[in-house]
């Protein structure tokens, strides 16, 4: 008797996660259609809600018991204390009136010797000049006393960040419970807009120089304990068996191996530091931080180019010489590891000269006002200012028509129907479509994740401003990841295409946020398109650079197998390269994401609205100061959705990918 197979049910066919987003999309604006308008919790500009009228509540209670309960009297206000002792002594030393002097200890004279001696010893005679040059120009711009006040709190926050940030990043170098303790936090800390900092700390430590201080460290710290734990790790194993071999103390390997190998990581961490502190102090002048900050705010609320524009690119030349120095240094650490210099004995009798020199440099400034006071003439501020200002005219008269067509095509195409649909949805409905995004694009618990974090931006009460600043960021995020795949395609696959584009994307990095305002005000105006353009310009470099490298990381071997099976350039490049950098785009994705939310947030400045003006409000207003906090909760809660979408994303496409490889 023959048994017949008992015939397999059939699976149901998946779904596709295309084809799943396409549906969610579809309902949504069927929804968006039959509901519009119905809950959206708007809510006006003056208003608060219960909540926002809570938290004024609690900054009403602080101010009254500050100086009697325990907390404030014993803790917080020791540490606001010590932090403005501090940074008041570093503006007394370089950029403020000390000792009952009109001038500061160490005049500019004295500033610019020694500056350029440290650049010299720390990098190489090339770098010490670019120094000394850089800041006689921000002194002949007449900022000298700006710019030192913005060096003097940047060189606090700095100090205080080396402080606590190279301790920590050994002990998670040598700890891995200590690195998965650190790493949440440090991810949170890079995650937050810079905005973000400011309310709760001046919710504790009041307005001025200390809370300003505190802000920039918080957001200068993690890449100096990142990279110093990175480079203690990265001691090889062999090196340090060999000299525990020979009897060597875990005290011994550290200070005499682990150490000295990775001082050169170290250096690079202090670099990171020091231009995330600069990129802060800037925007702490919405606090009250002393410096060209200060100038730019007020410049960008009166709509006057010419001094905005003068004050940034004073920014700008601080940061190039800052960035230049820390980077020589790392460069003569690593050379002088590998290749001790044999002219060691003259360069120190060099050094020593110049050292010299440059005290007696410090002694004229001490001494003499000539040297003390920076001179009113040359001056190239007036020039400059009067030059910004004619080249922005020039641009509202004769590009005023093409820039207002883009503007206008760019809003009334793409930004006002996303914002309309992100608005004037019910808000339920945007968070159903948001987590159902995030269970399709990356994983169960990035929607869980998304769920939270909705339900609390629900509870901020600004949720109608939370929406309209995800619609800005998101097509901003649109633009920087097509050129970010034009610019990043044409690099990895082009050397000499890499070699003369990445020095612009390394030099556009270096300059604070602030920065990017100024030029797109002169083109734009006030406006949301202004933010939006501002915030491509400063997040695409991110993105353009992490595609290159990820298409430049594809197998020549694959890229050659392809072409010789006859695939054009457009195949190989839609067919290999980019489906094996999934992961690569997934995070240029991510990062593009962040820069962009932390700089259409700083753009509320220039007409933005939604979230930046409330953040700024609150700081300006003490009956907003809670919506102003709840909008900052606000951001940190959209920072976090999209990151955890995108680093889900990111995941998956590192299965896919290799699964493709394999």
């Amino acid at each position: 008797m023959t048994t017949l197979p008992i015939p397999r049910t059939a699976a149901p066919p998946r779904v596709s996660r295309k084809l799943a987003a396409a549906g969610v999309l579809a309902l949504w604006l069927v929804g968006f259609l039959v509901l519009r308008g119905r809950n959206t919790l708007a809510l006006a500009e003056a208003d608060v809600t219960p909540v926002h009228q809570s938290l004024n509540d609690l900054n009403d209670t602080v101010a009254a018991n500050r100086n009697s309960n325990p907390l404030f009297l014993y803790f917080f206000n020791e540490i606001r204390l010590v932090v403005d002792e501090l940074a008041r002594g570093v503006q007394a030393l370089i950029a403020q009136p000390a000792l009952g002097r009109p001038v500061p200890i160490i005049g500019w004279l004295g500033v610019v010797a020694l500056a350029a001696f440290a650049a010299w010893a720390l990098g190489n005679l090339r770098v010490a000049l670019l120094t000394a040059g850089g800041l006689l120009f921000v002194g002949m711009q007449g900022l000298w006393q700006e710019s030192m006040d913005t060096l003097a709190l940047t060189i606090t926050a700095v100090l205080l960040s080396l402080l606590v940030g190279i301790p920590l990043g050994v002990w998670a170098g040598l700890s891995r419970r200590v690195e998965r303790l650190l790493t949440p936090l440090l991810d949170f800390m890079q995650t937050m807009p810079t905005f973000v900092y400011l309310a709760p700390l001046t919710l504790v430590f009041l307005i001025g120089p200390a809370s300003a201080t505190i802000a920039t460290m918080i957001y200068a710290v993690p890449p100096v304990i990142r990279l110093t734990a990175h480079g203690i790790r990265a001691v090889p194993h062999d090196t340090l068996e060999a000299a525990e071999s020979i009897g060597s103390t875990r005290t011994q390997l550290l200070r005499q191996v682990q150490l000295p190998m990775a001082k050169r990581t170290i250096v690079i961490g202090i670099n990171q530091t020091i231009m995330a502190a600069l990129s802060m102090v800037t925007i702490a002048a919405l606090i009250d931080a002393p410096g060209l900050g200060q100038t730019v705010v007020k410049s960008l609320a009166t709509l006057d180019v010419g001094s905005s524009f003068n004050a940034g690119l004073a920014i700008v030349v601080l940061a190039i010489v800052l960035d230049r120095v820390t980077t020589a240094a790392s460069v003569r650490v690593e050379r002088s590891r590998r290749n001790p210099s044999r002219l060691g004995h003259l360069r120190r009798l060099w050094l020593a000269l110049g050292a010299a020199v440059s005290l007696g440099c410090v002694y004229l400034s001490y001494t003499y006002v000539w040297a003390a006071e920076f001179p009113v003439e040359p001056d190239l501020g007036s020039p400059i200012r009067r030059g910004a200002d004619a080249v922005s005219t020039w641009v509202q008269l004769h590009l005023g028509s093409a820039t207002g067509v883009l503007k206008d095509v760019v809003t009334g195409v793409i930004l006002n129907p996303l914002q309309a649909l992100l608005t004037q949805s019910p808000w339920w409905l945007v968070a159903v479509v948001l987590v159902a995004f995030a269970a399709i694009i990356g994983s169960l618990r990035a929607a869980v994740a998304a769920a939270v974090c909705l339900a609390l931006l629900v509870a901020t009460g600004v949720w109608f401003d939370a929406m309209t600043t995800l619609a800005a960021t998101l097509v901003a995020t649109i633009v920087v990841l097509v050129l970010g795949l034009v610019i990043g395609v044409w690099m990895g696959r082009s050397g000499r295409a890499d070699r003369m584009v990445r020095p612009f994307l390394d030099a556009a990095q270096t300059m604070p946020a602030f920065v990017y305002l100024v030029p797109m005000l002169a083109l734009f105006s006030t406006s949301r398109f202004t933010a939006i353009i501002a915030a491509v310009v400063f997040a695409a470099p991110v993105s353009i650079k992490i595609i290159a490298d990820g298409i430049a990381s594809v197998s020549k071997t694959t890229v050659e197998a392809a072409v010789s099976a006859g695939s054009s350039t457009w195949q190989v490049i839609t067919k290999v390269q980019l489906p094996m950098s999934l992961r690569t785009l997934a995070l240029a994705t991510n990062q593009g994401l962040i820069y962009v939310l932390s700089m259409i947030v700083v753009g509320g400045l220039v007409g933005a609205g939604a979230l930046g003006y409330d953040v700024v409000q609150g700081f300006r207003q003490d009956r907003l100061f809670g919506k102003g906090l709840a909008a900052g909760l606000a951001v940190v809660l959209l920072g976090i959705l999209l990151d955890r979408i995108t680093q889900a994303a990111a995941r998956r496409a590192d299965v896919m990918t290799h699964a493709h490889q394999s």
